[in-house]
């Protein structure tokens, strides 16, 4: 816990905090509401809310990628000064714990930890376990290659032995440039590492288990590319850290996320757009909508200075692990339905509405009082 507050990159913690308020408030609210209108309208306006199914990309979809591209931004900030000192055990056991905590609490969000049913683990199944991964070798990578190009070189390199593997390899059916829900090698991979621990297993009464066909997220194969999405938010961070002049640092973040958008969609045509498979394609049309809308607020932010009006979101980002963790772990709707069960005949199916607003509202206040008291809670 650390009761201080260092100079930060203040564009930063406010995009942390639009994620995380995504993440945590309109992703709690907006279905319930969607459910509840039950408007052709709203339904349209939902699917900027929504995941694609398969192929494609949508604005929910950068929201993920988003929360690992943050964490490889702040990282030459954090970083730079371990660099120098030929003795980085601090830093390594600094790496190591955090790896460690977002792991189990990766698994107590998704991967059926907190059930206490060994068998029914999930192990590798949640978005703070992907940052885990990128965070650990990018942390590496940042610490002992200090040139930008070489750094540069690797996530080519990472990314192009992704499209390789996916687009040769094949294995028992799986691959060999395969990119259906059914048949990629990622999928193999994961079936065959993880087993019963992947997540979407299916449990019987008599103790044996199936694959579900409605689980395709993939995890092993794609951890190459949650590395280089991590990397790509290093490459933003040391871009603002070393360049003097605020309008350059706007320009080349524009600059090199249009031009890795544009080669993301063309790689797209090969290797498709697929954000549950983390395809080398999706990394780059991610990560350069990322670079966008850290230009977008370091310009406004940092650079115009126009912050007031903003401390919301800084209460959800500045504490953005505690916010993601309450929100999954804890469901203070009990409280809601507690002090307003009467009105449920009455406002029908608002009723759920009303227990997510509840819900996000505890959690708010949460975060709020530990903003006001300067409490932020690091892994």
């Amino acid at each position: 816990m650390n009761n201080t507050v260092k100079q930060r990159l203040e564009s930063l913690d406010v995009l942390r905090g639009f994620d995380l308020f995504c993440l945590v408030v309109l992703e709690t609210v907006l279905y319930p509401l969607d459910r509840a209108l039950d408007a052709p309208a709203f339904h349209s306006f939902m699917w900027g809310f929504t995941h694609v199914s398969w192929k494609g990309f949508s604005t929910w979809d950068l929201v993920m990628p988003l929360f690992l591209f943050m964490a490889g931004v702040s990282m030459p900030f954090a970083f730079s000064r371990f660099r120098e000192n030929p003795d980085k055990k601090a830093v390594y056991r600094r790496i190591a714990k955090r790896v460690a905590l977002l792991w189990i609490f990766g698994m107590m969000c998704q991967g059926n930890l907190l059930s206490l049913r060994i068998p029914e683990l999930h192990f590798y199944s949640n978005t703070l376990q992907s940052i885990a991964i990128g965070y650990l070798f990018s942390a590496l990578i940042f610490l002992h290659v200090r040139q930008v190009k070489i750094q540069i070189g690797i996530s080519v390199v990472l990314l192009l032995v992704y499209w390789a593997a996916m687009t040769f390899i094949c294995i028992d059916g799986f691959g060999g440039g395969d990119f259906t829900p059914e048949k990629n090698l990622a999928e193999g991979i994961d079936q065959w590492v993880l087993g019963p621990w992947r997540d979407g297993v299916t449990w019987n009464a008599d103790g044996s288990w199936q694959f579900s066909p409605g689980y395709r997220y993939t995890w092993i194969l794609s951890s190459l590319n949650f590395v280089v999405t991590v990397l790509t938010g290093v490459f933003a961070g040391q871009l603002l850290k070393g360049l003097r002049a605020p309008l350059d640092k706007v320009k080349w973040l524009f600059g090199i996320g249009t031009v890795m958008v544009v080669a993301g969609w063309l790689w797209g045509v090969q290797m498709p757009v697929i954000k549950k498979l983390w395809t080398s394609s999706m990394v780059l049309v991610s990560s350069g909508y990322c670079f966008w809308l850290m230009g977008l607020f370091y310009y406004w932010i940092d650079y115009r200075q126009h912050r007031s009006g903003l401390t919301w979101l800084k209460v959800f980002g500045m504490n953005s692990i505690v916010a993601y963790m309450l929100a999954n772990v804890i469901d203070f709707r009990c409280i809601g339905n507690s002090l307003f069960y009467g009105l449920e005949p009455y406002i029908g199916n608002f009723y759920p509405v009303l227990l997510a607003v509840c819900n996000v509202s505890v959690i708010y206040v949460i975060l709020y009082l530990m903003y006001k008291h300067r409490v932020f809670l690091k892994v």
